[in-house]
């Protein structure tokens, strides 16, 4: 039977420029292979998936938010073992048991200045993706700061403890207190993708927090992850993917719970039993803000989401010039090598299985 997969994003292209918390997705892990070189990693983790996938243990796929059908880690945490892109704007640092593979790619002189002017021009882009969003940001804090300025705080913490006492009450965990940092979503050359659905799945409850900029979603998030940690449950922490200091969604998978901000660009609604709404907008706002300042909602939002859309255009700049890129490398890239490192990768997984076997 195959192993269940869960996927979701360690690094971002945010407000505040390239964000990553791969280092936390890869706690706990006695050994990480860490693959350099520009071209045939994700081929790599995506072999690797498959084979462990079917034989029945469960993933954890860490997908790329520059190209988002590509991976930037496979993690196995049955074998607690992982399989990671070791290059920048990742920084790794290998640990005792890693192994760092080299996957050799030299250009063809012929193609170095090209593929230098390339370079160039991606970086350009990107720095562009950031200021776009920077900006897209600040224009987010404007529409913020016309919620606070109504915002009932008193209402919003008994809202928050109230929940708190019904998700933990008397229960505690088994004394780990780990937290795993990452992103449910990110911004991609293809607008904003997330895996809300997949990581909320097989949960008995989910609760979707509504509400506006600055009502209290992130602050209720953080609270709840405190007490979780407090608790002693192992919890994941899943940050914005525009704003890496907000928080979006909150999971403790031992209490089958999750709680997240279920609003635009990752706007759900209840769909089965066990999801329940809480509408911060409701419980904690001035009744008629919406219309009173809806002059100024209107322009805030219109100069937040046309930053949004200026920057998600890089994105896509950005993601044009590194295909163009990667076909030099393509070319120069020997695949026998590659295949190479992907069975010493599999055989040295299979002897972590065989010794798990005989412990």
């Amino acid at each position: 039977m195959a192993g269940k997969v869960l996927h979701y994003f360690a690094g971002g292209n945010t407000g505040k420029g390239f964000t990553h918390y791969l280092d936390s997705s890869l706690q706990g892990l006695d050994r990480v292979f860490i693959l350099n070189g520009r071209t045939g990693k994700s081929y790599i983790m995506e072999k690797l998936a498959e084979v462990w996938k079917q034989k029945g243990y469960d993933l954890e796929l860490i997908h790329c938010p520059s190209a988002p059908d590509s991976l930037d880690g496979v993690v196995i945490p049955g074998l607690k073992t992982g399989v990671v892109d070791g290059n920048a704007p990742y920084v790794i640092e290998p640990k005792t048991n890693d192994s760092v593979m080299m996957l050799e790619d030299a250009l063809d002189a012929k193609y170095e200045r090209d593929a230098l002017e390339l370079n160039r021009r991606i970086q350009e882009a990107y720095q562009s993706a950031y200021h776009s969003f920077a900006e897209s940001l600040r224009h987010h804090d404007d529409l913020e700061a016309i919620y606070l300025k109504e915002m009932d705080f008193e209402k919003a913490g008994q809202v928050t403890q109230q929940l708190i006492e019904k998700l933990f009450g008397g229960k505690t965990g088994d004394g780990s207190q780990t937290a795993y940092h990452r992103f449910l979503g990110a911004a991609t050359p293809n607008g904003a993708v997330d895996f809300i659905p997949n990581l909320t799945e097989g949960l008995s409850k989910r609760y979707f927090i509504k509400g506006r900029a600055g009502t209290g979603k992130s602050t209720m998030l953080r609270k709840i992850a405190s007490k979780a940690s407090e608790k002693g449950f192992t919890t994941e922490i899943y940050h914005c993917g525009f704003d890496p200091n907000s928080l979006d969604m909150v999971i403790v998978r031992e209490l089958g719970f999750c709680i997240f901000d279920s609003t635009d660009p990752h706007e759900y609604f209840p769909e089965r039993n066990g999801d329940e709404v809480i509408d911060m907008y409701a419980a904690a706002v001035t009744p008629g803000t919406d219309e009173k300042y809806a002059n100024e909602i209107q322009a805030a939002h219109k100069r937040y989401k046309d930053k949004m859309k200026e920057g998600t255009a890089w994105l896509h700049e950005a993601k044009v010039l590194n295909d163009e890129l990667e076909m030099y490398y393509h070319e120069a890239l020997d695949f026998a090598k590659v295949d190479q490192i992907y069975l010493k990768i599999n055989q040295d997984i299979q002897e972590a299985e065989r010794l798990q076997t005989q412990s």
